[in-house]
């Protein structure tokens, strides 16, 4: 096991109705500005036991944070923290609006030009307001970490950074309020977080049996409660409530501490939505089965291991073993209504050249937990997802 540092501020309130709680954990005299996607956290009465929660403090709401939150619509809630004098964020919705709280939280207070965060992935990030969310979408865990994904529309980026600054306060986990989600979004979420469990986890053995362990759990939850969720008439709280939990623990650092990671499909699922705005999950389903083969020889001995913990494959030869614990991989994602290959969004051989070009770009020419995916092993992968 490697050495590491580990430490999670973010207070976790979880349950039915937790919502209400919320002005617990909020200063007495802040002024409050409330973050939001769409229309869906209004309609569904999210947004308004939020805004009853904080118990007549001054609040205001910005709306319109889109999936994939883009550096120029938080620019402009930056603006408004600012105009307003609000000193306290609080992120009603998914991953996207989560993610936008913290650049907007760490904007704010930034001497300079924002896109400078961004370029040196957070690490000039020396202060950030306080911010706290309500998650209504289980999929990213950004609701108990300190990392964020911004896209830069004009110049077509989409990158990443992180701060001991960017955690959240407090965030409220109710799994009622996935009730009204669609099944396409939900079925992102399962995605979404069994690949942050795999970045995590499918590298090479580092003699870390919980944090193994941990992650093969996950993996195995989803699996069994993704397709009922997706199949399910009607919404079974036990399973949401399972899918939100897993999600959050997929990438709060738990399972990721001591141990190598991976990362190269998510930098290259990350330039597939820049270029093409597929859904994020919807890109990682295409890249990691093809990820998985292109590595088979480096990610050996954790295949093996995956094949037999997660998928119960014991019988066979070892590269028998291996292909079947991909193809079922590339089933699973298939059974919950997402495609893994990029034919399936009318992508050929044009989006291979243009992904390898903005992945050089932005200096992603060495990825993987051997820093050994160069831009011609990213090229292998995209050709064989086609």
């Amino acid at each position: 096991m490697l050495n590491f540092d580990f430490h999670n501020p973010t207070r976790i309130l979880f349950g039915q109705g937790r919502i209400a709680d919320i002005g617990q954990h909020v200063p007495a005299q802040a002024r409050v500005l409330i973050l939001v996607g769409g229309a869906s956290a209004e309609r569904s009465g999210t947004l308004g036991r939020a805004r009853q929660a904080l118990d007549g403090r001054v609040h205001d709401t910005f709306s319109g944070i889109e999936p994939n939150p883009s550096f120029e619509t938080c620019l402009q809630a930056v603006q408004r923290v600012r105009e307003g004098g609000f000193d306290f964020l609080l992120a009603v919705g998914g991953g996207s609006v989560i993610d936008a709280a913290k650049f907007i939280a760490a904007a704010v207070c930034f001497d300079g030009d924002p896109w400078e965060i961004l370029q040196k992935r957070g690490r000039n990030i020396h202060a950030a307001l306080p911010f706290g969310t309500v998650l209504t979408l289980p999929a990213t865990g950004s609701e108990m970490n300190n990392g964020s994904v911004i896209t830069h529309r004009e110049r077509g980026s989409k990158l990443a950074f992180s701060s001991p600054h960017t955690y959240p306060r407090f965030s409220v986990l109710d799994p009622a309020k996935t009730y009204t989600l669609p099944i396409k979004q939900l079925a992102n979420g399962v995605v979404d977080a069994y690949v942050h469990t795999m970045e995590q986890y499918l590298t090479y053995p580092a003699n870390a049996p919980v944090q193994d362990r941990f992650a093969e759990g996950l993996l195995r939850t989803l699996i069994e409660v993704g397709p009922r969720i997706v199949a399910a008439p009607e919404p079974v709280y036990d399973d949401r409530a399972s899918l939100m939990w897993a999600a959050t623990m997929a990438l709060n650092g738990l399972i990721g501490v001591g141990v190598p990671q991976d990362w190269a499909t998510h930098m290259i699922g990350h330039e597939l939505t820049a270029l093409h705005h597929i859904d994020h999950a919807r890109t990682l389903a295409l890249v990691l089965p093809a990820m998985l083969n292109e590595r088979r020889d480096a990610k050996r001995a954790k295949l093996l291991q995956y094949a037999e913990r997660v998928w119960d494959l014991r019988e066979g030869s070892e590269d028998a073993r291996i292909d079947a614990a991909i193809e079922r991989t590339r089933a699973f994602f298939e059974s919950l209504g997402i495609p893994t290959r990029l034919s399936a969004y009318r992508l050929g051989g044009e989006t291979v050249d243009a992904v390898i070009a903005q992945l050089q770009a932005h200096g992603m020419t060495q990825l993987g937990e051997h820093r050994d995916v160069t831009p011609e092993v990213s090229r292998r992968v995209l050709e064989a997802a086609l």
